[in-house]
């Protein structure tokens, strides 16, 4: 079912909770729901840090970087929003941690020349909310690197259709062994920079098929980083490990692909048969080594949004020029939820981050009270609708629910403006700062 089909108005359709049940039970899917929000208000302890709630703001890229690779000005407002906001965790977005490693020429990129402009924002953001726990996302965005705008891909091993994507063959150099080494010394220097500048915790980005998540899939790959899954897994577990070692006042975690929805040999946590079917075991095994390195918890998420963006972000219209979702909005939030609580319930003593709430709007709090109640997430984390709706978290405080016409209407107005290099943000409920170009405005804006 395209998504012309099954969301061109479900900003209205699913405004009342019934209706979105039905739904639900209509296309046979188990929704997670409570009545009672008030767990996802808790105070809550991730290793050594205590979270004023269970709420968390995903890392949403905005585009929005000084020269430098410093943040800029909306940077600085938009995490004070968030603080402002009251969640609990506030996770920042994907920082490179080398200038080639940039997915654009407005990514933050973090490095000694600009450290006091990102310890400005830390300080900011603290100063305008409740102290919230701050996760520092570092990259290297590997095959879609731009860092002038134009592809300049650094892969992990070929990918056939990946490849013919961003232009190039199987004649295109793959990162060698030693150049990973040397990369991830500048993971370390970068995470040193970033306990200095104030953050808690350091994410060491391994999802959406950037570099770190394609080299879990590396099963072509020769050499350390390649085959096994340990192999595969060497670069994201050495660099937790190394971090944890040489930069003690940090905690380090990880946003982890747990499928990426591409055929094998060339994505992670997919049946080998079916590669629309995910295939948990490897990521499980991976969930425990990382908790056994010291992860206090884990950002769960899947899909490689450049080839298959209905996976990690169901939507109702796609970005111009994408397809349209293959299935209702609704499935793809559910297979979002059954991953990560499949993962959840096999190791409870790990804390992960559930994703893909935005799409459900104002209901989100009572699927994610739900999903946690039922011990399937201890944490829930929303990222197009922090872009939309900062404050959710305080109105669920105060109000004891959200308000529908402050929520996330998933029409792909923020990803517009990131890949085409605006400054990214809600084009709907921040249209005053925000905004598409002309031609596609009015059609955006439920």
């Amino acid at each position: 079912m395209s998504s012309s089909a099954s969301g061109s108005d479900t900003r209205f359709r699913y405004r009342d909770a019934e209706l979105l049940r039905a739904k639900a039970a209509e296309l046979d899917l188990e929704l997670p729901w409570s009545d009672d929000m008030t767990l996802l208000l808790e105070p809550t302890r991730v290793g050594k840090h205590n979270l004023a709630n269970r709420l968390v703001v995903h890392p949403m890229e905005a585009c929005d970087a000084d020269k430098d690779g410093g943040p800029g000005e909306q940077a600085i407002r938009r995490y004070s929003r968030y603080a402002v906001g009251g969640a609990g965790l506030i996770w920042f977005e994907a920082t490179a941690v080398v200038p080639e490693g940039r997915a654009n020429p407005r990514q933050l990129y973090l490095h000694e020349g600009n450290a006091t402009k990102f310890a400005q924002l830390v300080d900011a953001t603290r100063k305008a909310g409740h102290n919230p726990v701050l996760v520092l996302q570092l990259t290297h965005s590997g095959r879609w690197s731009k860092p002038t705008g134009e592809p300049e891909p650094t892969i992990a091993h070929h990918n056939p259709d990946l490849d013919a994507m961003v232009g190039i063959g199987v004649e295109h150099p793959v990162i060698t062994d030693a150049d990973l080494e040397t990369l991830q010394d500048r993971f370390v220097a970068a995470a040193r920079l970033a306990a200095t500048a104030g953050f808690d915790g350091i994410d060491i980005k391994s999802c959406h098929g950037y570099l770190g998540s394609e080299l879990l899939a590396a099963h072509t790959r020769e050499g350390r980083y390649g085959g096994d899954l340990a192999n595969r897994s060497r670069f994201l577990v050495d660099t937790i490990r190394r971090i944890r070692e040489e930069v003690p006042p940090l905690f380090v975690t990880s946003r982890l692909n747990v499928f990426d929805g591409l055929p094998h040999p060339y994505g992670f946590g997919v049946d080998r048969e079916q590669p629309m079917r995910p295939d948990l075991t490897e990521p499980l095994e991976l969930l425990k080594t990382l908790h056994s390195s010291g992860c206090p918890l884990i950002n769960i998420s899947i899909g490689v949004p450049y080839c298959r963006p209905h996976l990690g972000r169901p939507f109702d219209r796609p970005v111009p020029g994408s397809p349209p979702s293959p299935e209702h909005p609704l499935v793809g939030v559910v297979r979002l939820l059954q991953m990560v609580g499949e993962l959840q319930t096999a190791l409870p003593e790990l804390p992960l981050v559930g994703t893909g709430y935005s799409w459900l709007r104002h209901h989100f709090p009572n699927v994610g009270a739900g999903a946690v109640s039922a011990g399937q997430a201890t944490l829930v984390g929303v990222g197009r609708m922090a872009f939309a709706y900062p404050e959710f978290a305080r109105d669920l405080m105060e109000h004891g629910k959200l308000e529908f016409l402050k929520s996330c209407c998933a029409c792909s107005g923020c990803t517009q403006l990131m890949r085409s290099g605006d400054e990214a943000g809600c084009v709907v409920r921040d249209r005053e700062v925000y905004r598409l170009p002309r031609k596609r405005r009015k059609g955006n804006r439920p």
